[in-house]
């Protein structure tokens, strides 16, 4: 994830936030459940609807023991034993979807999902114990990678499904610009792309509320990523349209409910500074592929934090969305030489 110069364009609407596990209203109907994570990233926040006679749960967190424990607790103690009637995923990132299948076969209730989301999680969790295919060493090969390297990918191919129980065989679709009542709250389904292929962003315009998973996060960027099963992938000119349709469609006072980070507002603020965060950045890896780079080498003009084996592959997928991005705007080209490595240079 890029990281983001803040001139304080935004203002956290709480003093105080849950701990790792517990959880704070934030609106009518609306409670917020801080999940930890066993990452990096070592929180992500999971919403509670009030839905009726029950409950609506938006996000999951992973599924390992300490998330069932913490749901457990949540259903009795904040949730009052009331059932959940649907379970809704903004998309597939295991700490998105990762209980979903748990947490649906619990309590015997519909998933709702976008089609590709849905489609392509399933398809995800099936590798788990897979060889790695061909496609995944031409492709990382390409992007410079050296063969401990790609024996670090060989190891993490598949992990995937360590973190996601298997969905169900039926869904219910959320699609773009759809409505959906839960519980007393309006919700608008606004689909974004490029994090990944269709996010699910939720907007409430009469509690002026959007529930943006990883679309808008307060103070840093989602990994705008290519993949093996895609190479010649363009994500990031869907991002960033995404991004200029998301402000298009939300009021600038919204209170938006991330996936990281606190409850802000300032959305139409934060949207400009990412977008002119990756535009800095397109025009960085224009200047230094004045000398021929691979994607691996272009890791200074993206990243301000240490590239290790651990985030390699985020960093090496960030890389050539861009570099992808400049080919397509004909401000880079790129060539692959003998040995399977591609390396881009700038048209100027």
């Amino acid at each position: 994830m890029l990281a983001v110069k803040l001139k304080d364009p935004i203002a956290y609407e709480f003093s105080e936030r849950p701990e790792a596990g517990e959880t704070m209203a934030v609106a009518p109907g609306i409670v917020w459940l801080r999940m930890p994570l066993p990452f990096a990233l070592g929180h992500i926040n999971l919403w509670l609807l009030e839905d009726g006679d029950g409950w609506a749960i938006v996000d999951t967190g992973v599924d390992v023991d300490e998330s069932r424990a913490v749901w457990r607790k949540t259903f009795t103690e904040v949730m009052q034993d009331q059932p959940v009637k649907r379970v809704l995923v903004t998309h597939l990132h295991p700490d998105h979807v990762g209980c979903a299948g748990w947490l649906t076969g619990h309590f015997d209730v519909p998933l709702w999902m976008s089609r590709e989301e849905y489609f392509l999680c399933r398809i995800l969790v099936a590798d788990t114990g897979r060889e790695t295919p061909p496609e995944g060493d031409r492709f990382y090969t390409a992007a410079g990678f050296l063969p401990d390297q790609l024996a670090y990918y060989h190891k993490m191919f598949g992990m995937f499904g360590k973190y996601v129980t298997e969905l169900p065989e039926s869904y219910v679709r959320l699609k773009d610009g759809e409505t959906l009542q839960i519980g007393d709250h309006h919700w608008e389904v606004i689909v974004g792309r490029g994090h990944s292929p269709e996010h699910a962003c939720l907007y409430c315009t009469e509690a002026n509320l959007l529930i943006s998973g990883d679309q808008l996060l307060p103070t840093i960027s989602s990994n705008v990523s290519v993949y093996p099963t895609e190479p010649g992938a363009d994500p990031l000119a869907d991002w960033l349209d995404s991004l200029s349709m998301l402000k298009s469609r939300i009021a600038a006072d919204v209170l938006v409910l991330p996936a990281h980070g606190k409850p802000f507002r300032g959305a139409h603020e934060r949207l400009d500074a990412l977008i002119a965060e990756h535009v800095d950045c397109l025009n960085k890896l224009e200047k230094i592929c004045a000398e021929p780079k691979r994607a691996v080498d272009v890791f200074p003009a993206l990243f301000k934090s240490k590239i290790t084996k651990h985030n390699l592959i985020m960093a090496t997928g960030e890389s050539i969305a861009h570099l992808h991005y400049l080919v397509n705007q004909d401000r880079l080209m790129v060539g692959r030489d003998g040995d399977g490595v591609d390396w881009y240079r700038s048209q100027s």
